[in-house]
């Protein structure tokens, strides 16, 4: 055998492995290249999928309230007292007394204090003696009148004489009664120099002193004494317009105050108004409060809340599921095929932050919490939740 037979065939072997190597990585890097792309591909699906997802607004639906909803109405009002009265100076002079002071409790008729009015005792003392000298003169001419008409009727004076005579005893008589009135009038007056209680209560306010010139026309000024019947008290609020026919009279009423926390007291509508103030859209309503303890203040603040009437046909939604633009006011609601239903509706009673519906939804939508902006009919949305029915409180 020549010795070049085993190289010359190694060769061709080695050429072979040679293919069959480049075939390999050929092979292999066509795997990767296809790899790659299909890796890409379906990451872009992936993506694709992610962002249609998340272009898929994610909502809450709830379901619209039905039954017996309450809600209450929370005012702040100013406590005053049932009765109250000024008590001002009806005579001039200077105050020689005083018996009661602010807190003190008052009966009909007390005495609370004394004025010492020495002009109008001068004033009396002279319409006294003017009605004496009246008195005297309307004697003097009923004697004279008599005797003039004895003496017409024997025919020894002429009548005209007679008349003149009884004319003047008529004038006397007229001028007597006008004395009389002027001594009654001061007499009334002087009775004013006692200031006593016009009611039952406690005095509020004391404006005056021992020696302080008192005026007969006080009431320009400050009130000698202020007297309130605070075994009642009236509390005034305002009603909003909307909420007027809601609240009769003698509904109930709860009353807070801040010096005694936790505290509710009671009261009773008894008076309205029944006029709207232009410049507040309110109606002023009267409470009544019994305060038999004295434990409430008049001019005090207070806050009320006052139970409204339940309404048990009306559907109730949250305030923030509304959407109000160019059409109108709708509501968002959720179909079964999990796409977006726009329905118009019309509000019955606007409670705050709960809105009774008067029409356009029913029971069993499933209404959008809070719907995002830009919703139209048809759009699919994801719903995460089912939240529970609005609540009215």
């Amino acid at each position: 055998m020549s010795p070049e037979t085993p190289a010359a065939s190694s060769k061709p072997r080695s050429r072979r492995g040679l293919v069959l190597f480049g075939f390999a990585v050929a092979l292999g890097l066509a795997a990767v290249v296809a790899n790659g792309i299909w890796t890409r591909k379906a990451s872009e699906a992936r993506l694709k999928d992610w962002t249609d997802t998340q272009a898929v607004p994610t909502v809450s639906v709830i379901n619209p309230s039905t039954g017996a909803n309450k809600t209450s109405l929370d005012l702040p009002g100013r406590l005053e007292a049932y009765s109250r009265a000024p008590i001002y100076a009806r005579v001039g002079g200077f105050l020689k007394a005083w018996y009661v002071d602010i807190g003190a409790p008052v009966k009909a008729g007390q005495l609370l204090a004394e004025i010492e009015a020495p002009d109008l005792d001068q004033q009396l003392l002279q319409a006294k003696a003017s009605l004496a000298s009246a008195q005297a003169a309307e004697q003097l001419a009923t004697v004279t009148a008599g005797r003039w008409q004895q003496l017409g009727g024997a025919n020894t004076v002429s009548r005209q004489t007679v008349d003149e005579k009884t004319g003047d005893l008529t004038v006397k008589q007229s001028l007597t009664r006008a004395a009389q009135a002027a001594v009654d009038r001061l007499e009334v007056l002087s009775a004013y120099k006692r200031i006593t209680a016009p009611f039952d209560g406690i005095v509020t306010n004391r404006n005056t002193d021992v020696g302080a010139l008192i005026s007969a026309e006080s009431s320009a000024g400050l009130a000698l004494f202020v007297i309130s019947d605070v075994e009642r008290l009236r509390l005034n609020v305002s009603i909003p317009q909307n909420f007027v026919p809601a609240v009769k009279l003698n509904t109930n009423v709860q009353i807070t105050v801040p010096e005694y926390p936790g505290k509710i007291y009671r009261g009773v509508v008894e008076a309205s108004a029944r006029a709207v103030d232009a410049q507040t859209g309110t109606t002023r309503m009267q409470v009544v409060v019994d305060n038999a303890h004295g434990e409430l203040m008049p001019g005090a603040f207070a806050n009320t809340r006052i139970e409204l009437p339940s309404s048990m046909e009306s559907l109730a939604v949250p305030a923030g599921a509304l959407i109000f633009d160019q059409k109108g006011l709708r509501v968002a609601t959720v179909d079964a095929n999990s796409k977006v239903v726009l329905k118009p509706v019309t509000i019955a009673r606007d409670l705050g932050q709960i809105v009774e519906i008067g029409s356009g939804l029913a029971a069993q939508d499933r209404v959008i919490e809070s719907p995002p902006d830009g919703l139209a009919n048809g759009d699919p949305v994801r719903v995460v939740d089912t939240a529970r029915p609005a609540a009215v409180r």
